[in-house]
């Protein structure tokens, strides 16, 4: 019994670490037209070879892999001031723990052309999401990513 699982087990990695396949990512975010941040679905598209951005079901973007220049990684750290001041309304010790902590943002910025135009698209991608969205971009397109600095800081963002 143990060896026919295993047996099948392999079989299912076999045939599907040879195809190619598409991904998607439903927790990402895009600033719409306002700068407000709003959910967003990321696909790497392996059969039209493309990245697709879609907001509420809209097509934002299709980016064939061909016209992408770069893609780079940044994170930011802040402190959750506003957070921490709508819970010390309840408990004044709570407030000052939660201003006190940190939260972290991850922002892939994709660099394309647009015929002639230069562009490119930012998303935030959701901690637990990032390093596979990460590990997609050099699967699918083959492009190494970038590893800029923390937006806060002078040192070198780690490779994670």
């Amino acid at each position: 019994m143990k060896q026919f699982f295993l047996a099948c087990l392999c079989v299912f990695w076999l045939s599907t670490a040879g195809s190619a396949q598409d991904m998607a990512f439903r927790k990402t975010k895009v600033a719409d037209a306002k700068g407000k941040q709003a959910p967003a679905d990321l696909v790497f598209r392996q059969s039209k070879q493309c990245v697709e951005v879609s907001v509420a079901g809209h097509q934002i973007a299709e980016i064939p892999y061909s016209t992408i220049d770069k893609f780079s990684y940044e994170y930011t750290k802040q402190h959750r001031i506003k957070q921490g001041a709508v819970v010390m309304v309840a408990s004044l010790g709570a407030g000052a723990v939660v201003m006190l902590t940190k939260s972290k943002s991850h922002f892939l910025t994709v660099e394309y052309r647009d015929g002639a135009a230069a562009k490119e698209l930012v998303l935030r991608m959701d901690k637990s999401e990032y390093k596979t969205i990460l590990d997609t971009v050099k699967a699918q397109t083959g492009k190494e990513v970038e590893f800029l600095a923390d937006a806060g800081s002078k040192k070198k963002a780690p490779k994670t």
